[in-house]
């Protein structure tokens, strides 16, 4: 099963503590912690270290930062530690984002705003200034700039148990929505092609019969399908056997190698491996709605059946697969 992961972002010497204690309440709550200095963090060799410690921030669920008095290990970007690049690159991503900065930095932050412009501002706690003004920077964010002081992982943790608590219970609510939403969705699709059809009756154009056959092909209900199945958040379009092909290929979806050989022949067949998940996925397309030539047919909606397109799932263990070959 899926587990939020959730990417601790810090620097490490003066925060270890913080940083150990934040690992075991996020393992408690059965949540997955991403910590750099637990080997979280897959490393290979082709980039700086550290971009891979940004690269997978893209694959976590939640970041949540802390600042404390140390500016830590100066990034190949200039003028940022690591620690702030890993923030930026969540707020990039539009990642769910907690903002922690240790009281004393916290109080003697708003010292800095208003001694700033004399450029004679000495700070006792932290090492280099450009603490306080990334902290600056977080504040003037429009949005997703949770920020909390703390004293101790104690109020940290208590406040994120809070936080998640909401967001689940959030979540929960919105549920009896989605089939709403759904309706709305498919009224709007329906609206959208009578619109077409109007325009097309009352308007003088050549190639009639191509004309309806194409507007009622851009609403195929096989494109609602496979955009429902595959939780597409975008508009999905094909016509041919071939366009599909590339389009599955793009989202991951391949042909097993032995389908020619074990498939049904009725069938086009396609699987995908999330190793994240320890799932295969499988969609069957049935033959039946592509034409000789590989076009997709037209079908209205009280024509199409939902056993044209099929997605299935099914758990693997990939024990075998990790171990090394040797």
């Amino acid at each position: 099963m899926a587990k939020p992961r959730i990417f601790v972002s810090s620097t490490f010497y003066d925060l270890r503590q913080v940083r150990a204690d934040l690992d075991r309440f996020i393992k408690d709550l059965g949540y997955e912690p991403v910590l750099n200095e637990l080997g979280n963090i897959s490393y290979g060799k082709d980039e700086k270290l550290e971009e891979y410690c940004y690269k997978e921030i893209s694959n976590v669920d939640i970041l949540v930062s802390i600042i404390g008095g140390r500016f830590g290990s100066e990034s190949q970007h200039k003028n940022n530690s690591i620690s702030q690049i890993e923030v930026r690159t969540a707020l990039e991503l539009n990642k769910q984002v907690y903002i922690f900065i240790e009281k004393n930095v916290f109080s003697e932050y708003q010292t800095f705003l208003f001694n700033k412009s004399t450029n004679e501002f000495k700070c006792r706690f932290v090492d280099n200034i450009k603490v306080y003004e990334f902290i600056e920077q977080l504040e003037s964010l429009p949005n997703n700039n949770n920020i909390h002081s703390f004293e101790t992982s104690q109020e940290i943790t208590n406040y994120l148990k809070e936080q998640w608590a909401g967001l689940f219970q959030r979540f929960l609510q919105e549920q009896p929505r989605i089939k709403e939403i759904n309706l709305l969705k498919g009224i709007e699709g329906t609206a959208k092609t009578l619109n077409q059809l109007v325009s097309f009756l009352t308007e003088e154009r050549k190639d009639k019969d191509q004309a309806i056959h194409d507007i009622l092909l851009s609403n195929h209900p096989a494109m609602e399908e496979m955009r429902q199945l595959l939780n597409v958040n975008y508009r999905v379009y094909f016509t041919t056997t071939d366009e599909m092909n590339e389009w599955l290929s793009a989202r991951g979806y391949k042909t097993p190698e032995l389908n020619f050989l074990f498939g049904d022949e009725n069938l086009y067949e396609y699987t995908l491996i999330d190793n994240r998940q320890k799932k295969q996925f499988t969609l069957k397309v049935k033959k039946e709605i592509f034409n000789s030539e590989g076009k997709l047919k037209v079908f209205t909606k009280d024509e199409w059946r939902n056993d044209y397109i099929l997605l299935t799932e099914e758990l693997f263990d990939k024990k075998d697969d990790d171990a090394l070959p040797f």
